[in-house]
């Protein structure tokens, strides 16, 4: 049989990383030479690399993400079995996330990196990138969105969180569990999330790409900062308050000020859990927040929640009625 091709677009990150002049590694292998390094592949795919971009992930821009899924969509009309997105684990969740609302694929496009660099022992970029062709190669994977594959699990990529700085097992799903796993390279899906459609976006972007804060609530803040953040006049905000979604009543005012600007989403600095709704009626609390305009994230985290609502303002779709629609699949709105 014919083997399937998948292509792997490398973004850089630790997985690409060596030694540089200075102190510390910095990300100088190509997707060629990632590829190269896994023994196996070609047992699995006809594997092609692109080097797509060569950088540590924090400073990956919404920009490149843009162009990444034009690409990944221009392949996908080119007989592509799958994708293999390689870079940086720091912002991961972020590129999944934002991948996953922007392409509406049946093609599987995975994403993963290393928590290893090459030069260190147990080096895991060659096993997850080998897994991770394995999951972009396989059927069981087409129609689930954008997924993760790291440390032989798949997670889905509006669940998966990097929970630890530098442990192989960094990533998990708090709130659902994991999806997937491989075992002896067999791809296992023991639980099919149902799919979100795709933002309804349009071509056209805004010509200077908006700006969304995000802050998170601690005991003792009094609203400050909140107006300060606002000061500096986002496109939009993002709270990551306590619990199910409460802040001081002080910073329920600085936050009412902010929602007269610019869509402000609630989300919970908990990390797992939904937005309540309608359970704490005090000043401060989820209730008394809608009324004062905020929008609820649903069970969306602060991260997840800003890389969707910077999205819905990069195209165009401002007004508060639009945000609360992007938001309502998730529980929130």
């Amino acid at each position: 049989m014919e083997k399937p091709t998948v292509t792997v677009l490398a973004l850089g990150g630790t997985i690409a990383m060596t030694k540089g002049e200075g102190a510390g590694v910095v990300p100088n292998l190509t997707g060629e030479n990632l590829v190269a390094a896994v023994p196996g592949l070609d047992e699995i795919a006809r594997v092609e690399a692109r080097s797509f971009r060569q950088l540590p992930s924090a400073q990956l821009r919404y920009d490149d993400l843009e162009e990444l899924a034009d690409a990944i969509r221009g392949l996908s009309g080119q007989g592509r079995r799958g994708i293999v997105v390689t870079q940086g684990t720091d912002t991961i969740e972020e590129t999944a996330f934002a991948l996953d609302r922007l392409l509406e694929l049946d093609m599987p496009v995975v994403v993963t990196g290393a928590m290893r660099n090459p030069a260190l022992p147990g080096a895991d970029g060659p096993a997850n990138l080998l897994a991770a062709v394995q999951v972009a190669a396989s059927e069981e994977a087409r129609g689930h969105g954008c997924l993760v594959v790291m440390n032989d699990e798949v997670h889905a990529a509006r669940f998966v969180r990097k929970t630890h700085t530098s442990r192989p097992d960094a990533f998990s799903s708090p709130l659902s569990g994991r999806i997937g796993w491989l075992t002896e390279g067999r791809v296992c899906l023991g639980v099919r999330p149902g799919r979100v459609p795709a933002l309804p976006f349009t071509p056209a972007r805004t010509a200077a790409a908006p700006r969304v804060a995000l802050a998170t609530v601690a005991l003792g803040d009094d609203g400050t900062f909140i107006r300060a953040l606002a000061a500096a006049q986002p496109a939009g905000m993002v709270v990551e308050a306590t619990g199910g979604g409460h802040v001081a009543s002080e910073v329920a005012d600085a936050l009412e000020e902010a929602a007269q600007k610019m869509p402000v989403v609630l989300a919970s600095r908990t990390g797992a859990g939904d937005v309540l709704a309608r359970t704490y009626g005090f000043p401060g609390s989820e209730i008394d927040l809608q009324r004062r305009g905020l929008v609820r994230g649903g069970w969306l985290d602060g991260l997840k929640a800003k890389v969707l609502l910077t999205l819905v303002l990069r195209h165009r779709l401002e007004d508060r009625r639009a945000v609360a629609e992007a938001f309502r699949p998730w529980g929130g709105g």
